[in-house]
């Protein structure tokens, strides 16, 4: 058996301990900055479209349809979706991209909401890999105020059916097995819906580090969380 002097195990430890401090402090979560989003203090706020990257065309209306309750559940009052996309349609914009492109000078003018949120569809589906099925929802937004179009926020958020999955058993037939089998159930209940779902609700809900602050409509108003050291 091998024995190593313990002076020379503690030289050992000590020269690590830099490395593994490197180590903690990478995986450290970078604070927002939130100075221009707090001085412009949203209180209404408008949705428009997400852009749709995915193959699904369901993805933009599923993803719109679940944004307005995180959001008012933080504290804003938010532009009834289904008026927003209907003035939108009166007025010649038929798509994300193109409502996307308007000006936030002219979408105060229309709509009156002092702060905008773009979203993007990055995946949004069911899909087969071999000896998994998943189901997956991913999502981009920004938040820009109306009044000066400045960025005040920005964030990303996924949710998926992977999280769920255990440790497989049966080996590599009943993993196969498992997998067809979700797929069709993912698919005949439209699974891509629920997930879009809780994807709105990480990216859109206040109260947690670098996401969206609290509105003024919220008793937790002024209340930022922080970072952990």
């Amino acid at each position: 058996m091998i024995r190593i002097p313990f002076a020379r195990l503690v030289a050992r430890v000590l020269l690590a301990a830099p490395v593994l401090l490197l180590g903690a402090c990478a995986t450290q979560v970078k604070p927002y900055d939130y100075t221009a989003y707090k001085q412009a203090k949203p209180a209404s706020l408008l949705v428009l479209p997400p852009v749709n990257e995915s193959p699904d065309v369901s993805a933009t209306g599923s993803v719109l349809a679940q944004t307005t309750l995180p959001l008012a559940e933080a504290g804003y009052y938010v532009l009834p979706v289904t008026l927003v996309d209907e003035t939108l349609h009166q007025n010649g914009v038929n798509s994300p991209e193109d409502a996307q492109s308007l000006a936030p000078a002219k979408l105060r003018e229309v709509f009156g909401a002092d702060a905008v949120l773009y979203m993007k569809v990055k995946a949004y589906g069911s899909s087969y890999k071999v000896v998994a099925s998943e189901t997956a929802v991913a999502l981009e937004a920004r938040l820009v105020d109306l009044r000066s179009g400045q960025l005040l926020w920005q964030g990303v958020a996924r949710a998926s059916s992977a999280e769920n999955n255990g440790s497989n058993q049966g080996g590599l037939v009943g993993m196969l097995v498992k997998a067809v089998v979700e797929q069709i159930v993912n698919h005949s209940t439209d699974a891509s819906v629920r997930y879009a779902g809780i994807a709105d609700q990480r990216l859109l809900s206040a109260g947690h580090v670098n996401g969206l602050l609290y509105g003024p409509r919220s008793p937790s108003y002024g209340k930022d969380p922080v970072a952990p050291q």
